[in-house]
């Protein structure tokens, strides 16, 4: 794998990591199935998985827990809180309110079997409630010794810049990738801060295989159009860690083997005039 970074400075990881979304926790073949594909990345060298509150209602986390804890020595395993599953709807939705993100931190806690997230990040900016008030009660988390690093999830150049006035703001996990670089501004700050940069939805699902000249690169390094999706992602600055997820094993291999290409920088130029099209 190429490279490493220091999140927040000192937390160092590998740069491709891994998003753990998509692994099922029923039913119980299906469960069996998603621990072998966490197990297997941890082998292939992957040292970032990022979870989330949002994914099962804590669920995930459980499963990642029983698939590695206890963790090896340097993996990170990351989560997200302010998005609660509302009692009337069933739907999920945004809720920062204080003691809701206090009791997901002490939930994540239990569930990851942790003393302390290392990285926690908020993973939407709720407009209810200021954006002061819920990064200091991430702050407070952190001066208590429960939290290590602060991120944050979709959010704008200026919400970076606002919340970095309230607390150390260590990572930013934004929709990015090769044919989707609304949030590139987003990137470039955390670029000059040296900020972290989770790029979700990393291959866009897929449709970089729809484009002719990614197809054309891809053959050419005798890869396949994701594995070309995230050696340009690995390539766009030193503080993108993409975080493919995936419930197969197969896919886990192919993308953590897309950390060995080398794109040259006609392939890189071609690429990057794709933006001009979407």
């Amino acid at each position: 794998m190429p490279g490493t970074f220091r999140i927040g400075g000192d937390l160092e990881v590998r740069r491709l990591g891994f998003g753990a979304m998509h692994l099922p926790t029923e039913p119980a073949t299906a469960r069996e199935g998603a621990v072998a594909v966490a197990r297997r990345a941890v082998e292939l060298g992957v040292t970032l998985i990022d979870t989330a509150h949002m994914y099962g209602g804590g669920a995930n986390e459980e499963l990642l827990a029983e698939a590695l804890h206890p963790y090896a020595e340097g993996l990170l395993v990351t989560t997200k809180v302010g998005v609660v599953r509302s009692e009337s709807s069933g739907e999920w939705e945004l809720n920062g309110r204080p003691e809701v993100l206090r009791a997901q931190v002490e939930q994540a806690l239990r569930r990851l079997r942790v003393e302390r997230v290392e990285l926690l990040q908020l993973h939407r900016v709720d407009p209810a409630i200021p954006l002061a008030e819920q990064l200091g009660v991430l702050r407070e988390l952190v001066e208590a010794g429960k939290v290590g690093r602060v991120g944050l999830s979709e959010v704008t150049v200026g919400e970076l810049g606002l919340a970095r006035e309230v607390v150390d703001i260590a990572s930013v996990q934004n929709r990015y990738n090769l044919l989707d670089r609304e949030h590139e501004p987003v990137l470039e700050a955390c670029a000059a801060a040296g900020i972290a940069f989770l790029p979700w939805r990393p291959v866009a699902w897929g449709a970089s295989g729809d484009e002719a000249v990614v197809a054309e690169v891809a053959a050419e390094l005798g890869a396949t159009p994701t594995q070309v999706a995230l050696a340009w992602l690995l390539g766009r600055a030193p503080v993108v860690l993409p975080i493919p997820g995936t419930a197969g094993i197969a896919h886990l291999e192919e993308n953590v083997a897309a950390a060995a290409l080398t794109l040259t920088p006609s392939q890189r130029a071609r690429l990057n005039a794709l933006s001009e099209h979407h």
